[in-house]
């Protein structure tokens, strides 16, 4: 397994792989996941093996420690299958995952629909620790699996006329109760301006902890994007449209005034109901400050150079 660690990342930086996960199946997963892109395998067994291994790198400090498990697993905001935080841990597991299919469309010269394993397969699977931040004030530091979005983006061949990327998740009521409900319209959209979506950090994860992503936390593939609240981050996601225009968010259509479209964690911007000075870890007691851009401003301030943060919040 080829271990790289980026240049700008000093060693002090790298949260220890020690504590989080048990080294023999360490081992096991990476030397798995080394072999999808020279075995073709199918469905659920190629996730599994795309969950694990790769390159390694930290995307938060060495202060933060990663969140157990059981807590990234149990404690989410899926409104698909429930808006309390246990519900999506409660009704997921009806969800069929494999076989699963991306429709690619828009300002692409590649449109198609992609089976998971076609998308998948090729792809240097990486474990990155990034800072989760949800909006109503608390936080996880998350140990994704995955690889970098431009990565797929590239493959699919952009016009120049691609300026943003829309990402649509699945809409299934018969297997996501949430869905049932009126209580935000269906399918839920979210999208990134197009430098955004190709920016290293921005990521597709496959899986945590060295294992295939549980279905409450957006299996088989959903988006994570460090720097900004957990809204953006569609999970299991169906449909990938690169467009000339800003599309229309679920949450930025649903309530403007709380959620703006580009929703950078930024502690002097608060929503209607909420403070987003601090934040609760979870797992902590004690409340901490809200850090600008969730702590990767060094990374991505440069993207919002002569933006108002409040008015493009």
């Amino acid at each position: 397994m080829l271990i790289r660690r980026p240049p700008d990342i000093p060693s002090s930086e790298i949260t220890p792989e020690r504590g989080y996960l048990d080294r023999r199946a360490f081992i096991a997963m990476a030397g798995a996941a080394a072999a999808v892109a020279a075995v073709p395998v199918l469905g659920r067994d190629l996730l599994a093996r795309a969950a694990g291994g790769g390159s390694a790198r930290a995307g938060g400090s060495g202060a933060d420690k990663p969140t157990p498990y059981d807590d990234i697993t149990h404690y989410n905001n899926y409104y698909e299958f429930g808006t309390g935080k246990t519900d999506p841990a409660r009704y997921a597991g009806q969800l069929v995952t494999s076989p699963w299919t991306v429709e690619v469309a828009g300002e692409v010269r590649k449109p198609a629909t992609y089976h998971l394993e076609d998308l998948l397969r090729g792809q240097t699977i990486e474990e990155r620790i990034y800072r989760h931040r949800c909006v109503e004030g608390w936080s996880m530091v998350i140990p994704w699996n995955g690889f970098s979005l431009r990565n797929l983006i590239t493959r699919f061949e952009p016009t120049s006329r691609a300026k943003f990327v829309e990402f649509t998740t699945l809409y299934r009521p018969s297997q996501m109760p949430g869905q049932r409900t009126d209580v935000l319209p269906w399918p839920y959209v979210e999208g990134l301006r197009m430098d955004e979506a190709m920016h290293p950090l921005t990521m597709v994860v496959t899986g945590l902890y060295g294992r295939p992503l549980p279905n409450q936390d957006g299996a088989p593939i959903r988006i994570h994007v460090p720097w900004k609240y957990g809204f953006k981050s569609g999970k299991s996601i169906v449909r990938i449209r690169l467009m000339e225009t800003q599309p229309a968010t679920t949450w930025n259509t649903y309530a403007p005034s709380w959620y703006g479209f580009y929703a950078n964690v930024n502690p002097d911007v608060d929503t209607v109901r909420w403070s987003q000075a601090t934040e609760r870890r979870i797992g902590e007691f004690f409340r901490r400050p809200t850090l600008l851009f969730n702590g990767y401003g060094d990374q991505v301030a440069s993207l919002y150079e002569g933006m108002d943060l409040r008015k493009d919040y």
